[in-house]
């Protein structure tokens, strides 16, 4: 067997508010309860987000999602439709913009608590085999 991740935690001020934000841009299921104090988010049928609720600080955490050219739109229709401003690269204004410099289409987003999602259709971290 491959190692895979699994899930991991994301920290959140607003633990169901972030988890059904991020499931219903993305377009996939989550739900309000999960095991113990969490918030999931089934990203895929092997990757879990468990949203935690704290009143602790936190640092800003960075997800990707690879998605194909026939998601990447609807995704970026609903960022869209739901008013939130995103941006071509990482750390840039928030042009509206879609970055195609590596072959694909990506975009940048923050959500409420600060996380940095970002949304792309062809990896620029792994070449192709």
């Amino acid at each position: 067997m491959s190692v895979e991740l699994d899930h991991t935690i994301v920290p959140s001020h607003h633990k169901v508010a972030s988890a059904k934000l991020l499931a219903e841009l993305l377009g996939v299921p989550w739900a309000e309860v999960g095991l113990g104090p969490f918030s999931p988010v089934y990203v895929n049928e092997g990757l879990t987000l468990d949203f935690i609720e704290t009143e602790d600080p936190f640092p800003i955490y960075h997800f990707c999602f690879r998605v194909g050219q026939e998601e990447f739109n609807p995704i970026l229709g609903r960022i869209s439709a739901a008013g939130i401003k995103y941006r071509s690269s990482v750390r840039g204004p928030m042009d509206m913009k879609i970055n195609t410099e590596y072959g694909g289409s990506m975009v940048y987003w923050n959500e409420p608590d600060g996380h940095q999602w970002e949304v792309l259709t062809v990896s620029y971290a792994r070449q192709p085999a």
